[in-house]
């Protein structure tokens, strides 16, 4: 049968194949919504810049809900938008801009992210990829290498004198683990604030997961996978991250890898 006549089946809701029914490994009987969607994108079809959603019933809008550190729906009109412009953004200070162009980075920077110190401002190796910026904050002496992602889709805050090694990816956000409740593109996120606190070291590929701290003058060794709190001052490696070393303040802190 042919990929697209499989798609096609599909997308009306019956199996692929011959078959007449899904064989799914569920309990319950399979309760997709395959036959009222056909392709979402995450810029959804149809959406006009500028538009915008009524509030809920609560009175509050799928931005304020974010902001508050609760779960949301990303196809909102006005989140939709807010993803479009970090965009435009990141390709200007990714691709745009000549790396020299000192002040034309930072004034990038200044419209993508929430807060940051201009006295001592970032300094961000392109390419760098967030989804929103405006959920993003950074202290003073930060520095990230090449390849870094920040998932802000609630609050990311970075304290002072941070490093971040290549390709270290920070998500503050997810989705429900019960596929029922997670409904592809269609479902909402879950999300959970993130905080690097100051004088802390982001070993290159370390992944840092949704709700943790990482405390004050610690080391993420290279391809960590911090699932957990990590209290100040120690060395965490591992995955999932463990404790390796603790540390008195101003201990050398030796090299974990990068």
């Amino acid at each position: 049968m042919g990929l697209g006549f499989a798609l096609q089946k599909i997308i009306r809701g019956a199996p692929p194949g011959g078959s007449t029914s899904w064989s799914q490994p569920r309990t319950k009987p399979y309760r997709g919504r395959l036959s009222k969607v056909s392709v979402v994108a995450y810029v959804p079809r149809g959406h006009v810049e500028g538009a915008r959603a009524k509030p809920g019933l609560d009175g509050r809008t799928q931005k304020q809900r974010m902001t508050a550190g609760e779960s949301y729906n990303p196809a909102d009109p006005e989140l939709v938008d807010a993803r479009i412009a970090a965009r435009r953004l990141l390709r200007r200070l990714n691709y745009d801009l000549d790396y020299a162009d000192v002040q034309g980075r930072q004034q990038a920077l200044k419209k993508l992210l929430g807060k940051a110190s201009w006295r001592h401002p970032p300094w961000i190796e392109p390419p760098f990829l967030c989804n929103y910026g405006f959920n993003l904050s950074v202290g003073k002496h930060f520095y990230a290498n090449f390849g870094c992602s920040i998932l802000d889709d609630t609050q990311v805050e970075i304290g002072d004198r941070v490093l971040m090694g290549p390709h270290v990816k920070i998500f503050s956000a997810g989705h429900d683990t019960d596929p029922e409740a997670r409904q592809g593109t269609e479902g909402t996120l879950v999300v959970k604030p993130v905080k690097i606190c100051s004088d802390v070291w982001l070993g290159g590929g370390c992944i840092i997961l949704p709700g943790v701290t990482v405390g004050e003058g610690a080391t993420v060794a290279g391809g960590a996978v911090v699932t957990k709190d990590v209290e100040p001052y120690t060395v965490v490696g591992g995955n999932p991250a463990r404790v390796i070393k603790r540390l008195r303040p101003g201990e050398e802190r030796g090299a974990p890898p990068i």
